[in-house]
């Protein structure tokens, strides 16, 4: 797909999308970064301290894990939490124990698409526990990094509950049967980098044999960069080479012979790639044939214009849910119009991404947005306008809307979609924004 044209410009335009206070519908309850988390019991084997005098408890463990993105990107970094709901192990004296003594450490077991363990801890902070008494119910945190696409598994392992009270005492608790159920599952993604490589012409037209002035932007930086003309889709025998600065931009400069040519493009690699490369840009080789004796050649110009686009406001009130239940909070992306007067070959891309959510609660991670875009085309306009596929937005972004490359492209259009936001059920309450960046290219 074509990149730019003439006088291409691309903006940003951010739309800033709140989740109004969630209602507190119930009281003191225990903070789950994700959706409900799913209950697992597992035999484990617990050590109480030599000073306890009793021997090994073999008992079941409860736990969940639960993660602040379930959705991903390779390179993504995830919250786990491993909560510990009913431990297997008691106050293994007769001692009672105050409160916040307790500091729980753990593993969680990745398997699928990525192996291995995450290491979690939780704080020093616990209700009072009777002599003998049973364990209260803590959470553990720890974060890893995606390093594969696909469905990645996440069970709980071995945990130990040290105890700071008179003496430094630990009691670890091992799995039985490793590795323990399935708690949680989180699909991964392959992150697609966004092609920002552009160009600009120092002139739309010229004679036969005229150099034209390229300029390009977002290029890597000391590569080198084929430019070359475009006779429709096929590439013209016309052909230079330019090298990108530090900064990935280049000045450059194509002669153009070939009085088919339509467009100029720039790429780096052996050959053209839309992922690698910058263009069409529409370029004309004006007509010298010689008039005849006794005619007049008459001639009119069609200035090309720009490719841009404006949004009807830049805020979205996001519908309210409430504590303890979670759910969708839904809204609609303010109308975006994208007009393509640049009368060239190349067609657009219109691309959104969006940051995590956050307040003063935490946050709701950015892989739980998603759209449901559709786009229309105004009559008469040369190109047709295809929306974007429903899912996930997410921090590495997706396409809201676009239009292929054509001999000629243009036209008006507007760009609508449906917003979800997925809010985890026992998110804390209050207000969390998060910002979405349209980019039309």
């Amino acid at each position: 797909m074509g990149l730019t044209g003439r006088t291409i410009r691309r903006r940003r335009l951010a739309s800033l999308l709140s989740v109004a206070a969630l209602a507190v519908t119930a009281g003191g309850a225990l903070a789950c970064p994700a959706g409900a988390a799913t209950n697992v019991d597992f035999g484990t084997h617990c050590i109480p301290p030599d000073i306890a005098g009793i021997p090994p408890i073999d008992g079941t463990t409860t736990a969940a894990i639960t993660v602040d993105d379930d959705t991903p990107k390779v390179g993504d970094t995830v919250t786990v939490t491993y909560t510990v709901v009913k431990p297997a192990a008691s106050n293994p004296t007769s001692l009672d124990l105050p409160a916040d003594i307790m500091t729980p450490t753990g593993k969680v077991t990745l398997g699928g698409a990525q192996t291995g363990a995450v290491t979690v801890a939780g704080p020093k902070k616990n209700d009072p526990v009777p002599g003998n008494g049973a364990f209260p119910s803590f959470s553990m945190t720890g974060t890893f990094k995606v390093t594969a696409p696909g469905a990645i598994t996440l069970a709980p392992g071995d945990y130990n509950i040290h105890t700071s009270y008179i003496l430094e005492l630990d009691t670890p608790c091992t799995v039985i049967t490793p590795p323990a159920p399935v708690s949680e599952t989180i699909t991964a993604t392959s992150s697609t980098p966004v092609n920002n490589r552009a160009i600009t012409l120092g002139s739309a037209s010229g004679n036969p044999g005229a150099g034209v002035t390229v300029h390009g932007t977002g290029f890597t930086a000391g590569a080198s960069v084929t430019l070359a003309g475009r006779a429709g889709a096929t590439q013209t025998a016309d052909r230079a080479t330019v090298t990108a600065g530090s900064g990935g931009s280049f000045d450059g400069t194509l002669t153009v012979s070939d009085p088919g040519t339509t467009g100029i493009v720039a790429y780096e690699g052996g050959g053209w790639s839309a992922d690698l490369g910058a263009g069409p840009a529409a370029y004309t080789v004006d007509d010298s044939t010689p008039v005849p004796d006794g005619s007049q050649k008459l001639t009119t110009t069609v200035r090309a214009g720009s490719l841009s686009m404006s949004q009807a406001g830049d805020a979205v009130q996001l519908s309210a849910v409430d504590f303890g239940q979670g759910g969708a909070s839904t809204g609609a992306l303010r109308t975006v119009t994208v007009k393509d007067f640049r009368g060239g070959p190349a067609g657009w891309s219109l691309t959104g991404k969006v940051t995590d959510f956050t307040g003063a609660g935490g946050k709701i991670g950015a892989g739980k947005l998603s759209w449901t875009p559709a786009c229309a085309t105004a009559a008469d306009s040369p190109s047709t306008c295809r929306a974007g596929s429903a899912g996930t937005v997410g921090t590495s972004g997706a396409t809201l809307a676009s239009t292929p490359d054509a001999a000629l492209t243009g036209g008006r259009f507007t760009v609508d979609a449906q917003l979800s936001l997925d809010v985890p059920a026992f998110t804390s309450p209050g207000s969390y924004a998060g910002v979405l960046t349209l980019t039309l290219s």
